[in-house]
Formats: structure tokens, sequence, C-alpha cells
């Protein structure tokens, strides 16, 4: 059971393809508006950084998408399986194709950060809504 009445979670197999389910449970769970793909597209970034830079891409790993909606905002996170760095913004060259998805997120969230260690974390972000959502 959920803390909270309006928090969705679920758990999606390491592997690429699965970033694509991630998205589309994020829009499962919110009001059809135009800050639902922002909020995809974050959620999509941030799956994709657990599958290559931490254990949540190695043979079995998993990652988890949270999706909470408040009164004006959503919040999403998605825990993984732990890594040896820490996720960080990178400002990257045009030469680089990687290090571009915290940058990404860095400017279409309201807010992110992270929770946790080596072993395990949550990447966060939330998104504000034009006006407060119907649910919350």
């Amino acid at each position: 059971m959920n803390a909270h009445p309006f928090e969705w979670r679920r758990t999606f197999p390491g592997i690429t393809r699965q970033v694509s389910e991630a998205r589309r449970f994020v829009a499962e769970h919110l009001p059809p508006r135009a800050e639902v793909e922002t909020a995809q597209l974050i959620v999509s970034e941030l799956a994709t950084n657990a599958i290559r830079h931490t254990g949540s891409g190695e043979p079995g790993g998993r990652f988890m998408v949270t999706v909470r909606v408040e009164a004006s905002r959503v919040w999403l996170g998605v825990l993984d399986e732990g890594g040896a760095g820490r996720p960080e913004v990178r400002k990257p060259d045009d030469r680089q194709e990687c290090g571009r998805g915290l940058d990404l997120v860095d400017h279409l969230a309201q807010a992110w950060g992270v929770h946790g260690d080596e072993r395990s974390r949550t990447v966060w972000a939330t998104v504000a809504m034009g006006s407060p959502l119907p649910c919350a």
C-alpha cells in the first residue's frame, strides 16, 4: 500500500526497451495535460541513466518508477540498484553523445535531487502543473 493516496509505483526490468513502458506508466496515472509529456521525458532520462550507469542495467537488474500527484505538481522518482558515481549535471560538449540527460532534467524540472548512496538511490524530479490537479 502506498503512503500517499495519489502515488503509484512499478518495478521494471533494467533493459532499454522498458524505458518506453516507464513513459507509458507515467501517462496512465496523470490527467491529459501538456505537462505529461515533460513528466514522461524526465522519467525516460532518469530510467535510461539507471540502466546505463547503475546495477539496474546489469543482468537481472531492475528500476522502480514512482509517480506522486500533488496539488500543483507531480513528483517523479526512479529508484536504481546503485552504482559507483553520484548522478550530477555535466555540461556536455558538442562531441559527446552521453551526458545530456540530467542537464535536460535540470532544465525541465521545477526541482530535482538524489537520495541514497552507491548501494541504491532515487533520483527524483518535480514538474509544476499550470493549475491544481483535480485528484489532489
